[in-house]
């Protein structure tokens, strides 16, 4: 439903606010929402640890199994590749049975390249991007975009 997708990556995008700033790092919200839309579970980068990633801290709050037919919501594309732990986002969210991932936007090739969502979709995961909130994801970080 693109209506609640919208509403959904809204707040994704709401929590990257909360992230603690960062020169190394994107600021990045992630909601994880089952198919008859119910909130299961919030995260965003550096959460807990200086090394958090959105989705993984949203993904480890889930208390078991991911319901069939649940959403990830990002601010960005999931990572591919990752300098601080050994398996990226998008590996995780694999893993963790999501098959249908919104983003706002695609992670520019900064810190590590992109290609998370190609990632995602060879795995056999819808990968919905929703422009329309793009620069509300950018904003918290316009410090590391220039």
């Amino acid at each position: 439903m693109p209506g609640a997708d919208e509403d959904w990556l809204a707040q994704a995008v709401a929590l990257a606010a909360k992230c603690p700033p960062s020169t190394a790092a994107f600021s990045v919200g992630a909601v994880v929402v089952a198919a008859c839309g119910a909130l299961l579970a919030t995260g965003f980068s550096r959460e807990t640890g200086p090394a958090d990633h959105a989705e993984e801290a949203a993904l480890a709050k889930l208390p078991g199994a991911v319901p069939a037919g649940a959403t990830i919501y990002s601010s960005l594309e999931p990572c591919a590749a990752r300098a601080s732990r050994p398996r990226p986002c998008a590996e995780l969210i694999i893993a963790a049975g999501l098959r249908r991932v919104v983003i706002a936007w695609r992670e520019p090739p900064l810190f590590v390249p992109g290609g998370g969502a190609a990632v995602l979709q060879s795995a056999g995961a819808d990968v919905i991007e929703i422009p329309a909130l793009a620069a509300a994801a950018r904003a918290p970080n316009a410090h590391l975009l220039g």
